[in-house]
C-alpha cells in the first residue's frame, strides 16, 4: 500500500514539547489545581505528588507547549530531503509559520503528514495548540467530520503494530533494528524540558528534533523497501529562531 505514495506527497514531522511554565509553582492557581487533578489520574500507584510529576506536564497539550516543529520533504528538482524547523519561545508564531508552510505547499487531498506516534501525539497536539491560540487549522490537520480513510496521516508506529494495539515501539528502537543511524546522539525526549527551561537552549532542541525527522523519513523508506537517503542528499534550511 505504501508504494502508491510519491515522495513529493509526504511531509515528515516531529514536535518537541515542554511544560508551559518553568515550575509547578509558576502555574496560575486555576491551572495548578487542574494539574493536581490530572496528576492523580496519571499517578496510578499514588506514590508521587503533583509537583513531582510536573516534568510530565509537557506531554499534555492542556498543560504544555510546543517549542519546535521540524519537518522534512523531498525537493522536486534536486530530490534532496530538505529539513526545516520552526522553533522558539513564542508558540503562536512558530505555529503560524508551520501553518503557512502547510497552506502553501501541503494543502491538497493528495498530500500526507507522517510522524511516529503522530495520530496519538504530534497531530492532535499541534491542532489543539493552534485552537488555543485562535488559529485556523490547515486542511491536513482539520479532521472534524472526516471518515478514517479521508484523513491523510501516516503513522510509522501504527504501521509497525500491524493491528497489535498493545504494542509500542520507539523510533529509536526501530532505527536500531533497521540499521538506521540513531536520532538520539545528543539528548533524548526526557531531557527536553530541562534543556529548554534551565539551559535556555532551544536551538539544541531544534537540532535534536531534526534528527528525529531524518530518522522518520529513513524508517518509512525501509517500510517501503527503498534505500536510505544518503547524507549528501540531506539539506538543511538555516536554523533561525522565530521571534
Amino acid at each position: 500500500m505504501l508504494e502508491q505514495y510519491s515522495d513529493f506527497q509526504i511531509l515528515y514531522l516531529d514536535i518537541e514539547t515542554t511544560s508551559a511554565y518553568p515550575s509547578y509553582f509558576d502555574m496560575p492557581e486555576r491551572i495548578r489545581l487542574l494539574w493536581d487533578k490530572k496528576a492523580k489520574q496519571i499517578n496510578y500507584k499514588g506514590d508521587l505528588k503533583p509537583m513531582e510529576l510536573f516534568n510530565r506536564s509537557g506531554i499534555y497539550s492542556e498543560f504544555g507547549k510546543i517549542v519546535c516543529i521540524s519537518v522534512g520533504y523531498v525537493v522536486p528538482n534536486s530530490l534532496n530531503l530538505r529539513i526545516k524547523s520552526f522553533y522558539g519561545h513564542h508558540e503562536k508564531n512558530l505555529l503560524l509559520g508551520f501553518a503557512q508552510l502547510l497552506n502553501k505547499y501541503f494543502y491538497s487531498a493528495k498530500h500526507l503528514l507522517c510522524a511516529h506516534n503522530g495520530k496519538e501525539f504530534d497531530f492532535p497536539y499541534i491542532a489543539r495548540r493552534m485552537l488555543v491560540h485562535g488559529l485556523k487549522l490547515p486542511a491536513l490537520l482539520n479532521t472534524a467530520g472526516k471518515k478514517p480513510w479521508e484523513i491523510r496521516h501516516i503513522d510509522t508506529l501504527e504501521l509497525w503494530k500491524f493491528g497489535d494495539y498493545k504494542h509500542y515501539t520507539s523510533l529509536d528502537l526501530l532505527t536500531a533494528i533497521f540499521d538506521i543511524p540513531s536520532p538520539k546522539a545528543d539528548i533524548n525526549g526526557s531531557q527536553v524540558n530541562e534543556v529548554y527551561w534551565k539551559d535556555k537552549d532551544v536551538q539544541r532542541i531544534a537540532e535534536y528534533c531534526q534528527n528525529d525527522v531524518i530518522a522518520l523519513a529513513q524508517l518509512l523508506n525501509r517500510y517501503r523497501g527503498m534505500d536510505l537517503v544518503p547524507e549528501d542528499r540531506i539539506e538543511y534550511a538555516p536554523l533561525v529562531e522565530i521571534e
